[in-house]
């Protein structure tokens, strides 16, 4: 565990993060050395954040080290595709039982080793590290190294035991573990001036084949996508890219950044999501290869493919504009695709009402002002009841979401469309957002939202639950409206920092009576972020309003 809680500490220094480049050195190391704590699995756990992100990875077997519960299904998990092997697909566990935990499971792990060596021969075996064995002290790092040594085979221990922190940290630990086990281990059979590494790429819904023929054309050659399809030769020699393109920086800036730092691959971070920020990648990719020494040549190349496949994209949705004209979109996703996405959507004629930022880095928040305007609605964190009173009063003609949020959408009789990971479409490049257009059109006008807001014969709109919460809902408003001081109440009583339970209140008056500028001070008067720290960032943006608000009153 000290050499997990050294990673981890150089995780959370990571100076690529966007939280972290605003920071001194000094409050960076202070403020990323608490104690972990109990609660770091809300919102999905490290293990399923580590598991998540190199299961993409096609051809290795994936073994989890732990009780078969965490495991689940891997089979259809998050749709992300493979053009060849299904390995990775297969579920492999150790499946440790009580016996395990009284005396131990490293005999029970190697042996499963050998079971799927011996069965399956993959290039590798990836083995993550699970709460139970890791707090009972089975030490994955040995297991792997004798059987390595053994059967010679990269047997490679990925340390993200779920209690260590929430999903995004275990993202980042994914990434360490191949940064240290994988890449740079292997030679490719020949390099080209034209080699890119794509970086935090999963490939759902088999997406990104859809931008690869483009790069094709070009003659520009993925050396590794890390992770979506990818094979385990291909990323431990992605040391000799020529450059690189960062698609989710929340996931896996550590492993762009220090593949830079370590080799020389210089990156930047780009979209595949609409018709704009698709071009821009393609000649943000063509300039940084020209400037590692590719022919000058290769951008008016690239331009005329631009050209070529814009032209096509416009004249394809240019049919669905007039049958756009006034619709409204609410966006409940985060990351990297609270920005993307919206201009895709833009690009189509819709309208952004809001769009979610729960898991959006201070980047991706900028990003959206650029692209929506300083006043744009970013929304922290909504909760069902103003979901489903913001569709009811058709503020938003689409919600588009995760399969989490679908059955408020239709609760509330309005047109739902899955952007996650779970979606059986795939939206990325031109061909994409032509795609993802049509699929909008379908939702909006399906005929079946007519018949499903037709009250039944026997419905007493008196009696109607829904009738009945939204009329709650509008008393709620009027009695605030009416009453300052309870609507002051209520604003200062919302929840900031959900694990501690720390409200707006709270860290108002912390900030306003001791002067509070940092978020270490925050966290010392208040204890908000000392628990999952899935928080954060909303607590961070308070701070930072309220301290702009306290400098113009000063004034």
């Amino acid at each position: 565990m000290n050499s997990l809680s050294a990673t981890i500490q150089d995780v959370f220094n990571e100076p690529g993060c966007g939280k972290n480049a605003n920071k001194s050195d000094a409050e960076r190391k202070k403020g990323c050395t608490k104690q972990l704590q109990p609660g770091g699995a809300a919102g999905g756990c490290a293990f399923d954040g580590a598991k998540i992100a190199l299961q993409p990875i096609t051809d290795v077997a994936h073994l989890v080290h732990g009780p078969i519960a965490c495991e689940g299904n891997s089979w259809d998990n998050r749709g992300a595709k493979s053009s060849g092997s299904n390995l990775w697909r297969t579920s492999f566990t150790t499946d440790i039982n009580e016996t395990d935990i009284v005396f131990g499971g490293e005999k029970r792990l190697y042996k499963a080793i050998k079971e799927i060596i011996d069965k399956y021969d993959p290039p590798a075996v990836f083995v993550y590290q699970t709460c139970v064995p890791a707090m009972t002290g089975d030490d994955i790092n040995a297991v792997c190294k004798a059987a390595s040594i053994k059967f010679d085979k990269p047997v490679i221990p990925i340390n993200a035991p779920g209690f260590v922190g929430p999903k995004n940290l275990g993202n980042k630990l994914a990434g360490e573990a191949i940064l240290d086990h994988v890449i740079g281990t292997r030679e490719p059979e020949y390099t080209t001036l034209y080699d890119i590494n794509i970086i935090g790429e999963y490939n759902l819904s088999g997406e990104f084949w859809q931008v690869k023929p483009l790069l094709d054309e070009l003659g520009i050659r993925i050396l590794a996508c890390i992770s979506g399809d990818g094979k385990y030769r291909e990323i431990a020699s992605s040391h000799r890219a020529r450059a690189a393109m960062m698609v989710c920086s929340k996931a896996m800036i550590n492993v762009a950044r220090k593949m830079e730092e370590r080799y020389g691959i210089p990156f930047f971070e780009g979209s595949f999501y609409g018709i704009e920020d698709s071009s821009d990648s393609l000649r943000e990719i063509s300039r940084m290869l020209v400037e590692r020494g590719a022919p000058d040549e290769l951008i008016g190349r690239t331009e005329a493919v631009i050209a070529r496949e814009e032209k096509k994209a416009w004249a394809a949705i240019e049919p669905y504009k007039p049958r756009f004209k006034g619709k409204k979109v609410l966006l409940i996703t985060g990351g990297v695709k609270s920005w993307s996405v919206v201009a895709a959507l833009q690009e189509a004629g819709l309208q952004l009402v809001g769009t979610s930022v729960k898991k959006s880095t201070k980047e991706d928040k900028e990003r959206i002002k650029e692209i929506m305007g300083q006043d744009a609605h970013m929304i922290e964190d909504m909760t069902p009841r103003e979901m489903y009173k913001m569709l009811k009063d058709a503020q938003a003609d689409i919600m588009l979401s995760g399969g989490r949020s679908q059955f408020i959408a239709l609760k509330a009789a309005m047109p739902w469309l899955d952007i996650n990971q779970e979606r059986h479409h795939a939206y990325m490049g031109y061909v994409g957002m032509v795609e993802l257009v049509r699929q909008i059109d379908k939702a909006l006008y399906n005929p079946v939202w007519e018949q499903v807001r037709k009250p039944a014969p026997w419905d007493n709109p008196a009696e109607n639950w829904q009738n009945r919460a939204m009329a709650q809902m509008d008393e709620e408003a009027v009695a605030l409206a009416a009453d300052p001081v309870r609507a002051e109440e209520a604003r200062r009583a919302k929840i900031i920092c959900n694990c501690k339970g720390v409200d707006l209140g709270t860290i108002e008056d912390a900030v306003a009576t001791n002067g509070l500028t940092t978020e270490t001070q925050l966290r010392e008067h208040t204890s908000a972020m000392s628990g999952c720290g899935i928080c954060t960032s909303r607590v961070t943006d308070v701070l930072a309003n309220l301290s702009v608000r306290l400098a113009m009153a000063a004034e």
